[in-house]
């Protein structure tokens, strides 16, 4: 057929299940369970063949049997019960201030909706989620991608294969966007061409989502593509599907009438919004100085990536042929420009879109304490003159979405032993009152959810052998692998060198030790590689190699295909989740904070989040906070870490019993983890920590710059201009006593023609041999020498060794962020040294 189009006929539902229509488009019934079970109550079989996709379920659901269900009292009133409750979660919620903009380049709600690769879009789904249950007024922007991420298959040797798949728009909970009646369209320039995009609407909960889409008629076949995959390979297409998110983002949310006060960046990859907004600024009359701070003072950018080769950078050549007299538009040069993502590499400068982020955003925070740490260290370079600890990039610590990951089991018991409040105030320890939880019941569904985790496991396990045409002894033995009452330890996540897939293996011979003793334990591990990740692939075979050689197949599992489907009937199924990243590698990690919910035990190197929760009596540890010398030596000592923990604490712990056959000593470590874990890392808990700390407060910085006609934008673009002009000139120099014996008395002298004086700040920092950091402020004193006169002195408070030095810093009183420091410069020669006995 030469097709010219599709039409999509949603079936004539009868009156008692229409309600079932308004259910399937919104992901609601992500979280739902109930809403879940009446869609698969249509067809079992279709539900679980569909990836759980309502709208797909009842496209092709049979008329008989919608009829039959809606002649059944029970399953009519299940329906009118569950839409009543969607009605009700709805009105609860109106928009709560201020209005936010949250741009990330993928997203996971469901399993049916795959545009998600990994952590990322698992924390964009669950950060959405949770904004619709807080009631924030946010909208989010994304892609569709028709092909969205691949499906991963397996071969008996461990090969990954990557499989794409189509996805119709029709027959997912999206509905196109549109505009006076037709589907609204944008552009955006590329070079000789403009593209245009389209936009479906996904709903989740009461927030919206727009996904934007090139699949259209107008555009070559070739950016017809731009949005097909994931992180489709090469640089071009990188910079091509960064400028349709964060340019064409923009302009979609314009299009809408949509006027956010608050722009959030999920990872480097919407950094162009930043100069589609100075752009519109310009346009508006503003100088390149002022459109910049209006831009910046209403933006944030979390970062989530911890290794250098993890930030998107591009050549210049690259840039310029891409957003070529975009300078023009702004009203500064190319050089000027360029200067915006500049980053200096080994080979040259490149063109950052982390070092744009944080350069057009005036907060920024990375996704666990230590990763905030690593993060300030990482981006020292563009704070020239601060200590990393002063970097002004902060920490949000991940959660997850409490609802879309736990058991329904679980739910049941939490709800009868927690207070009425727990649900709608999960971040609240209070509400964890977890030695309510009898031993016999928690135990009991412990048990439940392992079997069930067992049985899906045969069954994966048995369709990936028959797809790879294995003998039916080989398929029989699928059907029998694992123990349901045995020790689970679970391994899921992508397959990137870093996160160490295989240290267990380490030391064949103790494995075996470990794993033919008298006390089972088995394993079950998946994920994918990045279709361009040869290391991470390689990985995979060598799993999957050690497996086979060392005859661990009935107890160490590896299946295909890890998405959100599979990664719920595992974080709920098993008794351990296992972490082994090489630290400081992991920026948070989410999946053990989900099993944690479910009363499983993390075993994790002290690395992201489990660097913060771990508290000796909720888990364990493999190894410490220690830095090694080589990666070698850290690994060896992580994997005997690993083996003498499984073996002398996690497996005799688990199998301890006492007379009436619970693991009670066991139960209480899962108690210790249920309440330390189940609040703070919540998605609830994360997403009132921003709306808190960066939403509310950049709101109001942006606001406070655009009152009285602009004033203060004026006032902070004109005073930012005025100090890059002058701050070469700017001399400082300190006089210290010749004697290393306490207090420390400092005279500094500054010369700083054309700069108002009281925007510069003298300081003493001071740093004590453990790593400790004090600034002590010098005060004015007058002039001398023809320059400001500055004094101060410091008083150790504690023994040891201290090295200071003094800086002069231009920091606007009234108007800038109090750690948003423009100008650093240090007095020379040198530092001295002050001790105290």
């Amino acid at each position: 057929m030469n097709a010219l189009g599709r039409i999509t006929a949603m079936p004539a539902l009868p009156e008692a299940l229409k309600g079932l229509r308004e259910l399937a488009y919104n992901l609601w019934w992500t979280w739902n369970p109930e809403a879940q079970l009446l869609f698969e109550q249509i067809d079992p079989a279709q539900w679980k063949r569909f990836r759980k996709n309502p709208v797909r379920t009842l496209l092709d659901a049979d008329p008989e049997r919608l009829a039959s269900l809606a002649e059944n009292p029970a399953y009519v009133g299940a329906v009118q019960a569950t839409v009543s409750g969607f009605h009700q979660y709805l009105k609860s919620r109106p928009k709560r201030p201020p209005r936010v903009a949250y741009f990330s380049m993928e997203y996971g709600f469901h399993e049916s909706l795959p545009l998600y690769s990994g952590g990322l879009g698992i924390l964009a789904g669950d950060h959405v989620k949770a904004a619709s249950d807080m009631g924030l007024d946010l909208s989010a922007v994304g892609i569709f991608y028709h092909e969205g991420y691949f499906r991963q298959e397996l071969t008996p040797e461990g090969q990954q294969r990557e499989v794409y798949e189509e996805l119709r728009a029709e027959e997912l909970p999206l509905l196109p966007v549109l505009k006076e009646g037709r589907p609204l369209r944008v552009g955006v320039e590329f070079p000789g061409r403009t593209v245009y995009i389209t936009a479906y609407r996904l709903e989740v909960g009461t927030i919206p989502v727009y996904l934007m889409s090139t699949n259209l008629p107008e555009n070559r076949p070739e950016d017809r593509a731009l949005t097909a995959r994931l992180y489709a390979p090469g640089q071009e297409i990188r910079i091509e599907q960064e400028m349709i998110l964060g340019i064409g983002g923009v302009r979609l949310l314009r299009a809408l009438g949509l006027e956010p006060e608050v722009w959030h960046m999920n990872e480097g990859h919407a950094a162009f919004l930043g100069l589609e907004r100075i752009r519109e600024g310009v346009a508006a009359g503003y100088s390149f100085a002022e459109a910049l701070e209006i831009a910046a003072s209403g933006s944030l950018f979390t970062t989530h990536t911890p290794v250098p080769a993890g930030h998107d950078s591009f050549p210049f050549e690259l840039v310029e042929r891409y957003l070529e007299g975009w300078w023009d538009r702004l009203g500064i040069s190319k050089e000027e420009f360029l200067a915006l993502g500049r980053e200096e590499k080994s080979y040259g400068p490149v063109f950052s879109m982390s070092n744009l982020a944080l350069r057009t955003s005036r907060a920024a925070g990375g996704v666990s304490a230590l990763h905030g740490q690593v993060s300030r260290t990482m981006f020292q370079h563009l704070w020239k003159g601060l200590e990393a600890e002063e970097v002004p990039i902060g920490h949000i610590t991940n959660g997850v979405h409490t609802f879309s990951f736990l058991h329904p089991e679980m739910h049941a018991l939490y709800a009868r032993c927690f207070p009425k409040a727990w649900a709608a105030e999960l971040h609240n320890p209070a509400h964890w009152t977890v030695e309510r939880l009898e031993e016999d019941e928690l135990w009991r569904i412990r048990n439940r959810l392992r079997a069930q985790l067992v049985e899906e496991v045969r069954e994966r396990l048995v369709e990936q052998r028959r797809r790879n045409g294995e003998l039916p002894a080989r398929l029989r033995a699928a059907e029998k692998v694992l123990d349901p009452s045995a020790l689970t330890i679970g391994f899921a996540r992508r397959f990137a060198t870093y996160k160490r897939a295989i240290l267990m293996f380490a030391d064949p011979e103790r494995l075996l030790a470990i794993l033919n003793g008298p006390l089972p334990v088995q394993f079950i591990f998946a994920g994918k590689a990045h279709p361009k990740d040869e290391p991470g692939k390689e990985f995979l075979k060598k799993l999957a190699e050690k497996i086979r050689a060392l005859g661990l197949e009935d107890k160490v599992i590896l299946l295909e295909n890890y998405d959100l489907g599979l990664a719920r009937v595992l974080v709920q199924g098993v008794d351990v989740w296992l972490n082994t990243p090489r630290r400081p590698m992991e920026a948070s990690g989410t999946s053990g904070m989900k099993a944690a919910l479910n009363g499983a035990l993390n075993f994790s190197v002290l690395d992201g989040w489990w660097a913060e929760a771990f508290n000796t009596t909720n888990g364990w540890a493999i190894g410490d906070e220690r830095t090694y010398a080589t990666e070698e030596a850290q690994d060896h000592a992580d994997a005997q870490s690993f083996y003498d923990t499984l073996q002398y604490e996690i497996i005799p712990l688990f199998y301890a019993r006492g007379a009436v056959g619970t693991p009670s000593g066991w139960l209480a470590m899962v108690r210790d983890s249920i309440r330390t874990c189940g609040p703070t890392y919540s998605a609830q808990r994360m997403v009132g920590e921003y709306h808190q700390k960066f939403y509310t407060p950049l709101a109001q910085r942006a606001a406070h710059l655009l009152e009285g006609g602009g004033a203060a934008l004026r006032e902070l673009a004109n005073w930012k201009t005025l100090v890059k002009n002058h701050w070469d000139g700017v001399r400082l120099w300190a006089e210290v006593p010749s004697s290393t014996d306490p207090p420390l008395r400092v005279r500094a002298f500054v010369q700083a023609y054309g700069i108002p004086t009281e925007t510069l700040r003298v300081e003493l920092v001071v740093r004590r041999h453990n790593g400790d950091l004090e600034i002590i402020p010098l005060k004015p004193s007058g002039q001398e020498r023809e320059s400001l006169l500055f004094t101060g002195s410091y008083q150790p408070t504690r023994p040891g060794s201290y090295t200071y030095g003094v800086r002069v810093a231009a920091v606007h009183p009234k108007l800038s962020n109090p750690r948003e420091v423009a100008f650093v410069k240090w007095a020379q020669p040198g530092v001295e040294e002050l001790v105290q006995a």
